[in-house]
């Protein structure tokens, strides 16, 4: 069973080489390698390049101005020849060299696999910061917000061609719409892996503090309208208070 990985790049410098090489790591060696660049001039694409005769074959690689990181995700797609497709995005990493292995041996007989991933801190990748835990994920808990956690979400190619590519005008967002299309409109059968899949640094796109918190609430009112699903404010804060309980959890457990 084939695995795409997907990766988006832009200006990603500082981060693409943790990336890559947990990459290459891994112990599950049938996998292709896509990385989509937005057209960085930080040297972002010559690392890219400077790596290449260590996959032997399964790196390919674009390098082109995109409309966003989910027109960039869904070129990656449509580049994909894997029976399964996964996002690593740019400054997120694998936990361990067994991730590709469990993903593939997991999803036998579903459509799509999800696990859990820990934020680490940006400067320092060996200190946890907290934990998105899928365990426990109900289809009514999307109407708080809350999702599996989409760097751990794997599924079939055939989920992207039966329920579409992710949106382009949802900045935080596309990847809540997608979920929601394919796991409570068109039913996919997915399943819990009990493991942590993806180290993601804190200050990305989507876990960068309150400001992104309003814009998230802002484009999962506007999912809700156009799946023809209902939910509120109240609900969506209540899902935001869990995430914060998350938090403080992980923090009185590491101390």
């Amino acid at each position: 069973m084939k695995i795409s990985v997907i990766t988006t790049t832009w200006n990603s410098a500082s981060t693409i080489s943790d990336t890559i090489e947990s990459v290459l790591r891994q112990t599950y060696s049938d996998f292709e390698h896509i990385i989509v660049d937005g057209g960085s001039t930080d040297g972002t694409l010559e690392i890219i390049k400077s790596y290449e005769p260590k996959y032997d074959g399964r790196l390919r690689y674009i390098s082109e101005k995109d409309n966003g990181i989910y027109d960039a995700m869904n070129k990656g797609i449509r580049m994909a020849t894997g029976d399964v497709v996964g996002i690593l995005n740019s400054d997120d990493f694998y936990r361990d060299k067994y991730v590709l292995k469990d993903i593939a041996d997991g999803i036998g007989g579903h459509d799509a696999v999800y696990g859990d991933l820990i934020y680490v801190d940006d400067k320092d990748t060996t200190k946890d910061v907290r934990k998105y835990s899928s365990k426990g994920f109900k289809l009514w808990k999307f109407k708080l917000g809350l999702m599996p956690a989409h760097p751990s979400f794997y599924c079939l190619r055939k989920v992207y061609d039966e329920c579409g590519l992710y949106v382009t005008d949802l900045p935080i967002a596309a990847d809540f719409d997608f979920i929601i299309r394919s796991m409570y409109l068109h039913g996919i059968n997915a399943k819990y892996i009990c493991r942590d899949f993806i180290s993601m640094r804190v200050g990305g796109v989507s876990s960068s503090g309150f400001k992104s918190y309003i814009q998230s609430l802002k484009d999962r009112k506007k999912v809700f309208r156009r799946n023809g699903l209902s939910t509120n404010y109240a609900l969506l804060t209540v899902g935001y208070l869990i995430k914060i309980g998350q938090l403080l959890k992980f923090k009185i457990k590491v101390k």
